[in-house]
């Protein structure tokens, strides 16, 4: 078994339990109160979904969109913290016999891991029951964890912390301050911000200790490989999803015969999807310095070459691309 050799940051794990206590909360008393979503409403702004770019589409259209992306986004978040709380447990080894305010922390946000997952499949259950059938989200969170956690604990580390940075900022700097936006999805987002803060800290606090197991040049190239590999299987999944989802879009507004439309969303759909679950938490400055400050100046060209394909998925509108990476917590 590890031993605690590595030193452990106790204080900053103690102040993640004493946050995570104080803004504890509950599914059903505090996000979804008896509530169901009202699809007169917006669930994904602009900033994220880049409906707007879409200059056709009538008021309802837009809307529409906005709700198939903010189902796809529920949902995708709850199929990451499959793979992010196994992770986490399986880290939580190393402070078994050591460092127990470092054990609690990680029992914590795993624990809290669990009731997003769950707070997620209730959220498409309700989403479910009042927009139109045909609506597929067809990965399996078994499957993509498997392949997720085949990866080098540094890689998925990486990963983990990249998600939960991109969370953070998407909700500070599109979500929370969006008018018309469904007021259960924006309270779903809300208390998930609030413990996601506190995840984010004991991801940075695991991968720098992860990193400081690795002793040669060649484990850090292995790590950063792996993480380019993982980088290439979200963007898999995201083209899929971006495929089914325009499909379904298409079908229920009527517009399939429409070459040019077709063509126009499943390509805005694809850009949108880069730009929520990749590109975005490239550009959040706390990620880039901790990246940065993990990896050599050749490694981190290989890492940014292997993102340069898909460095066209920002919105048109800049002060969307600035908003995003300003929102630093």
């Amino acid at each position: 078994m590890p031993t605690t050799a590595i030193a452990t940051d106790t204080p900053r794990y103690a102040k993640t339990i004493e946050v995570s206590k104080r803004i504890r909360w509950d599914i059903d008393r505090d996000v979804i109160r008896e509530r169901t979503f009202d699809l007169t409403h917006t669930f994904l702004p602009d900033g994220l979904s880049l409906a707007d770019e879409l200059g056709f589409l009538s008021p309802a259209e837009h809307r529409f969109l906005s709700q198939v992306q903010g189902r796809t986004y529920a949902n995708m978040f709850g199929l990451v913290e499959r793979f992010i709380g196994a992770k986490m447990l399986e880290v939580s080894r190393d402070h078994w016999l050591g460092d127990q305010t470092a054990l609690e922390a990680i029992v914590r946000f795993t624990d809290e891991e669990l009731k997003h997952q769950e707070l997620f499949r209730r959220i498409e259950r309700l989403v479910a029951a009042g927009m139109p059938p045909g609506y597929r989200f067809d990965v399996s969170p078994n499957d993509v964890a498997a392949f997720v956690l085949g990866k080098s604990t540094w890689a998925v580390l990486a990963l983990t912390c990249h998600i939960e940075l991109f969370s953070q900022a998407h909700y500070r700097a599109s979500i929370a301050g969006a008018e018309g936006l469904s007021p259960l999805f924006k309270d779903v987002f809300l208390f998930h911000w609030r413990e996601e803060s506190q995840h984010a800290i004991i991801d940075e606090l695991e991968w720098e200790r992860e990193d400081a197991r690795l002793v040669s040049d060649a484990e850090r190239d292995a790590a950063v490989d792996d993480l380019i590999a993982l980088v290439g299987g979200v963007d898999g999944i995201l083209q899929a999803q971006a495929a089914a989802d325009a499909a379904y879009f298409l079908d229920i507004t009527g517009a399939t015969r429409d070459d040019e439309r077709v063509e126009a969303v499943h390509a805005t759909l694809l850009k949108a999807y880069r730009w929520q679950y990749i590109v975005s938490g490239t550009l959040e400055p706390r990620f880039q310095a901790l990246l940065g400050g993990l990896v050599s100046a050749a490694q981190m060209a290989r890492i940014q070459a292997a993102l340069a394909p898909l460095a066209y998925a920002v919105p048109a509108r800049a002060e969307a691309v600035r908003a995003m990476s300003a929102a630093v917590h």
